[in-house]
């Protein structure tokens, strides 16, 4: 049985910058983990789940094979390749673009979508409880940070990258 959220605490215990770098190191760990998980459930890997939950996220407004490298952060080419694993394990197809026949713009299967959605439905329950939890105004700076940690995540990886070239 899933563990109540606590009730809201305005009075939250004041965290050093450290601190909150241990929690968040032990929220990615958890999170890596859990994507491991949840990719094998599913029949994928990681960076093949990644991008089929890219490709969820844009709905109606289909991504190009060169949307999703630049999301993931991988070349062109490794993108056919996740792409190739996605649509024959049922989770993609990949459409012509109208206006540009030399690319290809990829959707999400509805049974696939269903079936990553039941099974991260539960725990996004759970997620939104535990933000029910905090204020409006909290809420908008979880949103920030988590937002301006991805960019700057993103920003570091691309120097490394750059910095081994």
């Amino acid at each position: 049985m899933p563990a109540e959220p606590t009730p809201p605490h305005h009075g939250r215990p004041a965290a050093t910058p450290a601190q909150a770098l241990a929690a968040m190191d032990d929220l990615i760990a958890a999170s890596m983990v859990g994507q491991q998980e949840m990719a094998q459930r599913l029949g994928l890997n990681v960076t093949d789940l990644t991008c089929f939950a890219y490709v969820i996220q844009a709905g109606e407004d289909l991504l190009t094979a060169g949307d999703l490298a630049t999301r993931v952060h991988v070349t062109t080419g490794a993108v056919t390749g996740i792409l190739n694993r996605l649509e024959r394990a049922g989770y993609v197809t990949r459409r012509p673009d109208p206006e540009d026949r030399r690319r290809v713009r990829v959707a999400a299967i509805p049974s696939a979508v269903a079936r990553v959605h039941a099974l991260y439905e539960p725990y996004y329950v759970r997620l939104n409880a535990l933000f029910a939890d905090y204020s409006p105004q909290e809420t908008a700076v979880l949103t920030d940070w988590f937002t301006r940690a991805t960019t700057l995540a993103h920003t570091y990886r691309e120097e490394l990258r750059l910095y081994d070239s």
